[in-house]
């Protein structure tokens, strides 16, 4: 009897605390109310940022009801490049606001300058990494090749990795196709390069590689192939194309070359740690290595000089061609210099370009040509230096691989 007494007396007890508790907020003073509101801050107007449109249009809002000037800015859009315009304008709600386009289906970068401050999009979690900054992503839907489709999707990974040749910590990106974890074959293996100024994760973010290697291997257009993206910055300068800074040279003597650290560090560290720790084919034709711009340049520098480990190889906007005029026997380091050899070891020698870029390329593809050299020359119509001309070179570039 006293136990039932006391369980009744436990169980009334926890009626009234929980009654208690449910009612506790009202016996909060009005005051410590208003003062927990108003430790939020004002609430401005809702922001949508950026919002695509069908018509294939975007539009960029920003609330800054201080600002005197906002713009978009540092933009893959070459609409908003400096002979447009991408100066926004202020509502009376303090929203900034700009519609830009239509524009082509692809992934954009951009940022925000506010009162001459750049800024990314605070309303938009996508972003872009580069060598020194980072940007905001847009993605506008409708190309057929680098939309994310309902397809068996491969996996992209970060991966720190020690590099011996220059004494330090680097990282690179690495796409694995569709099933890799499940299984246990290898695969070849493509290393792909960014351009200047930009990062290992530039090709996974504003290039939309892993989606256009996902949609070729489902379209059974490309061979399943494991793609490595690797840093080609060796420092945090945009324009030291992976070479080290010239040694000071003696008043009169001859200058010293500059270092490549960006081929040591491939050759030494980043080959080796895919090779130990992906399973990949290690033949020559099983390798290919292609870049944009910066890239491309390091691609022919660095595959030139290693024709015994790579038979694909793809410059992007980037090649070692040059400005002057095209001798076999020089130019290239010599690469060239015996026609038949080089067709025997290299199976592909691809050669990509916007169509508004120049006349380069081309003509370095025609000199190749009448020297005996066999290449695939692919002109990106309607496009400058830019991401839309890359990617369509690399859909076109990958199914060429390991046939």
């Amino acid at each position: 009897m006293f136990f039932g007494r006391m369980l009744s007396f436990t169980l009334v007890a926890t009626f009234v605390a929980a009654a208690a508790f449910a009612q506790a907020p009202a016996a909060i003073p009005a005051a410590a109310q208003a003062g927990r509101a108003a430790g939020r801050g004002a609430q401005g107007p809702q922001v949508t940022s950026p919002e695509v449109m069908p018509d294939h249009r975007i539009t960029f809002r920003i609330l800054a009801p201080q600002a005197q000037s906002v713009s978009v800015g540092n933009t893959d859009i070459t609409s908003l490049w400096p002979t447009g315009s991408g100066n926004m304008k202020k509502g009376d709600n303090g929203v900034w606001e700009i519609v830009v386009g239509p524009i082509d289906p692809g992934a954009y970068r951009y940022t925000f300058i506010v009162d001459g401050i750049r800024v990314i999009d605070p309303r938009n979690p996508a972003i872009s990494e580069s060598n020194t900054n980072v940007s905001s992503l847009v993605y506008v839907p409708g190309s057929d090749y680098s939309d994310t489709k309902d397809v068996p999707h491969g996996a992209v990974a970060s991966v720190t990795y020690y590099s011996t040749a220059l004494g330090r910590f680097r990282r690179m990106h690495i796409y694995t196709p569709p099933g890799y974890e499940l299984g246990s074959g290898k695969y070849p293996v493509f290393y792909l390069l960014h351009g200047s100024g930009d990062c290992d994760e530039a090709w996974t973010s504003v290039g939309r590689a892993n989606f256009i290697l996902d949609n070729l291997i489902a379209a059974k257009k490309a061979k399943p192939m494991i793609v490595v993206m690797p840093a080609g910055h060796t420092s945090a300068s945009g324009f030291g194309g992976g070479r080290a800074a010239a040694p000071a040279a003696a008043p009169g003597a001859a200058v010293a070359p500059r270092r490549d650290e960006f081929s040591e560090d491939f050759t030494k560290d980043v080959m080796p740690y895919v090779e130990k720790n992906y399973r990949v084919l290690t033949g020559r034709n099983d390798r290919a290595m292609a870049g944009l711009s910066m890239g491309g340049m390091q691609t022919f520098t660095t595959g030139l000089q290693n024709l015994d480990k790579f038979a694909y190889l793809g410059g992007f906007s980037g090649s070692c061609g040059g400005r002057g005029a095209f001798d076999p026997k020089t130019s290239c380091s010599g690469a060239f210099a015996d026609p038949a050899a080089f067709n025997k070891k290299v199976r592909v020698l691809f050669l990509g370009i916007g169509s508004v870029e120049g006349p380069g390329t081309k003509q370095f593809s025609d000199a190749l040509t009448k020297a005996g050299v066999k290449n695939v020359y692919f002109e990106s119509p309607g496009t400058a230096h830019e991401w839309l001309t890359w990617r369509r070179c690399l859909n076109d570039f990958a199914p060429r691989l390991f046939k």
